[in-house]
């Protein structure tokens, strides 16, 4: 992908100048608000703050702060450019902190290239913020400020340049020599570079495993060797061997790995070619590698190869590490970021590339498929479970070593951290949970298709539930085999030889013999996986059905409502969709069933729906909407709802329901106070009763692409059952996220069905 010039300057300069903005987080739009922002409410906090310091963490957005400080003399591809020219490259650091882990950043440029400036300013700084990341700061200076740092200072200071470097590419050197079968204390590696990211890698490796007498150090000069004089320095020359080796062409012949933090093209196909057997090439030179992609592969086809690049497989990216890494010491408040954090960020990354990859994921880098492999030894930057699995390893190593200061309870932190990547994970975490309590059996009646063989791997793994899945067992087991998830095997059905067919074709006969089915259409009907699907929820041989993945909506719940009856207390089967915006959860109904459902009709979804609410945790406030409000005009559609809302009182007369309103009035709860203080709907409603399925489908839809909500459903109501239907084309965590629901379900009815003969004998 070209960027051209002018492109990025008008990115920078147009409308809003820079990248980032302040924004407040109380509100500030009464003279009320802004006597509790400043005079004289403000000094409440401040003398609890003088009376003890770190309730500054309590009462000021200190502990979610990171200052990224540069001086500017080792801007990445551009050198040293002075603090003023620095300062696009704090700002998108900044963005990027922000982006993937919601930390709020000040880019604060220090107009001086000498070491102690630096050092003192960032003394300064400590009462403002919860951690200083170091940026662009040439070595050996680098070295020199941070150490200085480390020791005199109560929070984390962290040069990103050096140690997120070395934690990256450390965590694609643990797969990589996994991948080729080589054992880390065996290999030899060759480093081009012995500047800040350089020294700081080779230093982690050791930790890693690697033997330092092992690792040959190069930069400008050549190789590190004992005796050298030229450009030595304390840190370098930690890395100096006794060695007849000058060049670093010579250092290549027989290693195992190179790791390049250099400069760009400084090394030819010809210098890798005597490398050993299926040796591992790390080429990180920014923003052109120390050898291309395409050359290293030439040469070298039995090569595992990364590059800094994002156009080339295996990015080393030092976006997978700092995020979490300063969300994880934030967390716990840590006093530093020491050495068993790098590590446990480094081995959290590599494990992660071993999971099954999301399709939010490959959706965002145009792959059909992504699998843990030659080409895939880290994960990708946009990989939402980086921030859980980086910052939980890290907060853990920190109160495992003593640095943190404030203990969490791992399992509700992590659940803490899916919230930050989104509304719907924390909406979900709960049903997640419950789920786990008592997993049920979940048929899956498109078993072959390769996105619920990965839902089907990733809820067993979570245990959310037992999926069943309906299918040809060897084309499973091979499909299972070729995505790498053979490790887990959930129950395969095959409907054509399964012994239960007659049973079941005789029950079906017997359902459907006055609906025109003879016996032979029964056993015609049974070979279709929906039907034999919802037979087995009938049967009692599973307790929920899921599909609809590769199938039209109608054509996957057909069979389900021929086969599972509505509830005794229902007449209309409906569906609820679950929008979740950056503040609020709604339920939207009916967005999939009745085109045009009568007063009678919209009363039985309104009670559904309160009913779907409650199990989420969310309170039911229902609104009957219309286009009129509480009889201010007089047609048959607002009579509708009117209706509605008195038959929905009439059955359950303690739920919050209220109607006909326009959408404003349901959602503003100024206006209701304002306009109709009579009203019983107070805070705004949570479940929103469309007067028709176009209104609701339309709406939900807007909600999504318009306004930017997340969702969940659609949610089958009414049947006495669990059997939901996803979207076609839903992603593995939409169909994780429905079995979820789909179990959850589940437990409900069994608890109904268990409480129903104790409830008859009173």
């Amino acid at each position: 992908m070209e960027i051209r010039r002018k492109d990025t300057l008008d990115y920078h300069s147009k409308g809003r100048k820079g990248k980032i903005e302040v924004t407040p987080t109380k509100p500030c739009h009464t003279q009320w608000d802004l006597s509790l922002a400043y005079t004289p409410g403000v000094a409440e906090p401040c003398k609890e703050i003088q009376r003890d310091q770190s309730l500054s963490f309590e009462y000021t957005a200190r502990g979610n702060l990171v200052a990224v400080v540069s001086n500017g003399t080792a801007v990445l591809g551009l050198g040293n450019i002075g603090a003023h020219a620095s300062k696009p490259v704090m700002e998108g650091k900044a963005v990027l902190f922000k982006r993937f882990a919601d930390i709020d950043v000040f880019d604060l440029e220090v107009g001086s290239q000498n070491p102690d400036d630096v050092i003192k300013f960032c003394q300064l700084l400590e009462p403002t913020c919860g951690g200083i990341n170091l940026e662009d700061i040439k070595a050996p200076e680098c070295f020199y400020i941070e150490e200085t740092l480390r020791q005199t200072m109560s929070i984390p200071a962290f040069h990103d340049d050096q140690h997120g470097t070395a934690i990256i590419s450390g965590a694609a050197l643990l797969n990589a020599l996994e991948i080729v079968g080589k054992k880390i204390e065996d290999v030899r590696v060759v480093f081009s570079g012995a500047g800040a990211a350089g020294l700081a890698s080779a230093l982690h490796y050791v930790r890693l495993g690697v033997r330092k007498e092992n690792i040959t150090m190069c930069d400008i000069h050549g190789v590190i060797y004992e005796g050298r004089t030229e450009g030595m320095n304390p840190y370098n020359s930690r890395f100096a061997i006794k060695t007849p080796m000058r060049r670093i062409a010579e250092a290549l012949v027989g290693a195992d790995v190179f790791v390049g933090l250099s400069a760009a093209n400084c090394i030819t196909p010809e210098m890798i070619q005597p490398m050993a057997a299926k040796p591992i090439i790390f080429a990180l030179a920014n923003p052109t590698p120390e050898i291309s992609y395409e050359k290293a592969k030439a040469a070298r086809p039995d090569a595992i190869v990364a590059t800094g690049r994002s156009d080339f497989p295996n990015q080393v990216n030092n976006v997978l590490g700092f995020p979490g890494i300063f969300r994880g010491a934030l967390d716990v408040r840590a006093r530093a970021i020491n050495e068993e954090m790098k590590v446990a960020a480094t081995h959290a990354i590599a494990a992660l590339a071993k999971e099954d990859v999301p399709d939010s994921v490959l959706r965002a880098y145009g792959l059909g498929r992504l699998q843990f492999g030659p080409e895939y030894i880290n994960p990708k930057p946009f990989d939402p479970r980086v921030l859980i699995w980086v910052s939980a390893a890290v907060a853990e190593a920190a109160m495992r070593t003593g640095v943190a200061q404030v203990q969490v309870d791992l399992a509700t932190y992590r659940d803490e951290l899916a919230r930050r990547l989104g509304r719907t994970y924390g909406v979900m975490q709960n049903l997640r949970h419950r789920a786990q309590a008592a997993p049920k059996r979940i048929v899956f009646p498109e078993g072959e298709h390769d996105k619920v063989l990965r839902a089907s791997h990733q809820i067993i793994q979570e245990r959310i539930a037992y999926p069943i899945l309906l299918g040809r067992p060897m084309v499973i087991a091979n499909r299972l085999k070729e995505l790498g998830l053979e490790d887990v095997c959930p129950e395969v059905v095959d409907p054509t030889h399964s012994p239960r067919f007659e049973a079941y074709a005789q029950e079906f006969y017997r359902l459907r013999r006055r609906g025109g089915v003879t016996q032979t259409d029964a056993h015609e009907q049974l070979l279709n996986p929906n039907f034999y699907g919802a037979m087995m929820v009938h049967m009692g041989d599973a307790d929920g059905f899921l599909a609809g993945v590769n199938q039209h909506y109608p054509d996957t719940m057909r069979p389900a409502l021929q086969i599972i009856r509505t509830r005794s207390d229902v007449h209309r089967v409906a569906a609820v969709f679950v929008i979740v915006t950056k503040k609020d959860v709604y339920f939207f109904a009916d967005t999939h069933v009745n085109i045009d459902p009568t007063a009678e009709d919209l009363a039985e979804i309104a009670l559904l729906a309160a009913e779907v609410a409650t199990e989420f945790n969310i309170e039911p406030r229902v609104a009957m909407l219309s286009f009129s409000n509480f009889g201010s005009v007089n047609h048959p559609l607002a009579e509708k709802m009117r209706r509605a809302t008195e038959l929905v009182l009439e059955k359950n007369p303690e739920l919050m329901v209220d109607g006909e309103m326009m959408a404003d009035t349901a959602l503003v709860p100024e206006i209701i106070e304002e306009e109709y203080p009579f009203s019983q709907l107070k805070g705004g409603a949570t479940v929103l009763i469309f007067p028709d399925l176009g209104a609701a489908n339309i709406a939900y839809k807007m909600m999504m692409r318009i306004g930017g909500a997340e969702s969940l459903g659609p949610i089958l109501m009414g049947l006495s059952k669990p059997v939901h239907v996803l979207q076609r084309g839903a992603t593995v965590e939409e169909i994780v996220n429905m079995a979820a629901i789909a179990v959850v379900d589940a437990q409900k009815k069994r608890h109904q069905r268990q409480m129903a003969p104790r409830n008859s004998a009173a």
